[in-house]
């Protein structure tokens, strides 16, 4: 697959465990051809991986180069004048276009102008390109005319799809920005222009161009919708930012080994654990700043995760502060801060103002309390019931740590107060879970058909003198090895200029070096596949010959007899599974 749109997340490998939203979302694509998919929002706070899912889509659909054009534009949080705004829109939208037509990824990344774009036209015959960009670029930008300059740009996928029988999926991140940021003049000294959603109360219909948008702010694109785009015009998707165990569990050996950060595969499912599968609070512990991070020990988790949680620097404490910080700009009193921390511990039922104020030591009217709740709905803090009167935490645990740390010693009803030894919390949960060894066992044990690689790289570099023969049957040398280095994926060329790959490659100290093949396949390896292991690490003892090579072969479907002999007789150590996690 190619990536002509730079994802945000970087390595592609770290976009796991979205399998389900993706086979959703295949369904959906597959019918924009029949023009029988209708629009969507998808809905979620920040880093939960919105914008990941679409740029992948995207990068999915450019390289199938089939019957769907992607286009796609994240709508920035920065201040941009209206005929502006026209220019971006029409020029990312001809680029990619022309892009995906031409099998070219550099419009995708650096757009042409709008005389390439003309020009383009007139070479091609697109007289489409070279109508809209003179009425941008001249006759109504001279004219003023900047509603006509913003109607030909956002209209644009949906009549060219019209008028040359194609189907368009426009991609639009974080669609609620256009009502904050979008000016009438070049100076910003006026109010920004609310109603240019309004723009595609029409498109988010269009079937031979549908939509697709994300917004990291519920209620307001939700106020949006109803206000410019009519209820149901858009179906609403919502996007939980916590994975299953196990593809939490695959993230986290997938940054380690992408930001080269040593843990043990003991601290990687800890560290699954107290991040909740959570890929971002994944990401922020593995990236953490904290001076005494050591990945490598539980206690080192612990403290670690807490940093992230309590330091007001960190990652993951900026980017819930900006949502916080939203919320004080609404409503900055101790009753609703009180509110909300209710709500965010017990995210598992919905409340009314009466419930909370039996609930709570709270010297205010229900109606007061109500006021409070509507507030904190509006920044996206909380969310409404089935009814007017019911309000619910959101069901985020991340928050709920970043509210207890920031809170709970400033409205606790105790005296004295004490902050939250969330620390404390940490370790003990980290305790809980040492004693089910069989359960952390059994994680691992679950995962290893996807990460296995990493999973054996990260047992290597974590134990401390060892004899390969405790991994692998048949190793001849029983030297203890001290691993130094320990990697993935190591290329490997041949003389005649082939490439080629070692799945593991780990060096000791004492000029040994372990080279490890892994097959994940379900069904027994035959002696095809061993004679070409064989091959690459002769090779690897050929360009290293001041190295002693210790081949070995993890096969988890096992061997067939005859490449279990030729393993043998060619002193390659085996196994069907990993014995030290």
């Amino acid at each position: 697959m190619q990536y002509p749109l730079e994802e945000k997340i970087g390595d592609p490998d770290l976009l796991v465990g979205r399998d389900r939203e993706f086979a959703n979302f295949n369904r959906w694509i597959a019918n924009i051809p029949k023009r029988a998919s209708k629009s969507r929002v998808i809905l979620a706070r920040r880093k939960s991986g919105k914008t990941s899912f679409v740029q992948r889509i995207f990068n999915r659909l450019w390289s199938e180069n089939g019957e769907v054009i992607p286009f796609y534009l994240d709508i920035a949080e920065n201040k941009i004048w209206y005929p502006h705004l026209a220019i971006k829109y029409y020029q990312a939208f001809a680029s990619q276009y022309i892009s995906f037509l031409e099998r070219d990824e550099r419009p995708v990344r650096e757009p042409l102008s709008m005389e390439e774009i003309r020009e383009y036209g007139i070479s091609n015959s697109v007289k489409s390109f070279v109508k809209d960009v003179d009425l941008l670029t001249k006759e109504n930008r001279e004219g003023g005319m900047h509603f006509m300059m913003w109607e030909t740009a956002c209209g644009a996928p949906h009549r060219f799809a019209s008028l040359y029988g194609k189907r368009f999926l426009v991609i639009l991140d974080e669609f609620q920005n256009l009502a904050a940021y979008v000016y009438p003049d070049p100076n910003y000294q006026t109010s920004p222009i609310e109603s240019i959603p309004g723009s595609f109360h029409s498109l988010s219909e269009s079937k031979i161009a549908p939509m697709l948008v994300t917004s990291s702010y519920v209620s307001w694109l939700i106020d949006i919708a109803g206000k410019y785009l009519e209820a149901g015009r858009l179906s609403e998707i919502f996007m939980n930012p916590y994975l299953a165990p196990e593809k939490g569990l695959e993230a986290v050996y997938r940054h380690a080994e992408c930001f080269g950060e040593p843990i043990t595969n003991e601290t990687a499912v800890l560290i699954s654990e107290l991040c909740m599968s959570d890929p971002f609070f994944i990401s922020c512990v593995i990236q953490s700043n904290y001076e005494e991070k050591d990945l490598t020990t539980a206690e080192g988790v612990a403290d670690t995760v807490n940093h992230e949680i309590t330091d007001r620097h960190s990652e993951m404490s900026l980017t819930w502060g900006e949502y916080i910080q939203l919320m004080l700009s609404k409503v900055n009193d101790r009753h609703a801060k009180m509110i909300l921390l209710h709500l965010s511990k017990h995210s598992d039922r919905y409340w009314t103002p009466e419930d909370l104020r039996d609930a709570l030591p709270l010297e205010i009217s229900a109606d007061a309390i109500r006021e409070r709740l509507n507030l904190l709905v509006e920044a996206d803090v909380i969310e409404w019931g089935s009814s007017d009167i019911r309000f619910r935490g959101l069901r985020d645990g991340t928050l709920n740590l970043i509210l207890r740390s920031r809170f709970e010693q400033e409205i606790a009803t105790f005296t004295p107060a004490a902050p939250p030894d969330l620390r404390r919390e940490f370790r003990e949960e980290i305790e809980r879970l040492k004693k089910e060894r069989d359960s952390l066992q059994g994680a691992l044990s679950n995962l290893t058909g996807k990460v296995a690689e990493i999973q054996i790289a990260s047992a290597f570099r974590s134990r401390k003198r060892f004899a390969l023969s405790e991994f692998f049957e048949g190793v001849g040398d029983t030297a203890r090895l001290n691993i130094v280095s320990s990697k993935c994926g190591v290329p490997l060329r041949r003389e005649d200029g082939k490439k080629m790959e070692l799945d593991v490659v780990a060096e000791s100290d004492c000029g040994r070096v372990a080279v490890v093949e892994v097959k994940k396949r379900k069904t027994p390896v035959g002696k095809t596949i061993v004679e070409d292991f064989a091959e690459k690490a002769d090779i690897f003892s050929e360009q290293n010959p001041d190295r002693t090579v210790l081949p070995a072969f993890l096969s988890l479907g096992g061997f067939r007899k005859d490449a279990l002999k030729l393993c043998q007789t060619r002193g390659i150590g085996t196994a069907d599974k990993i014995e030290h996690f």
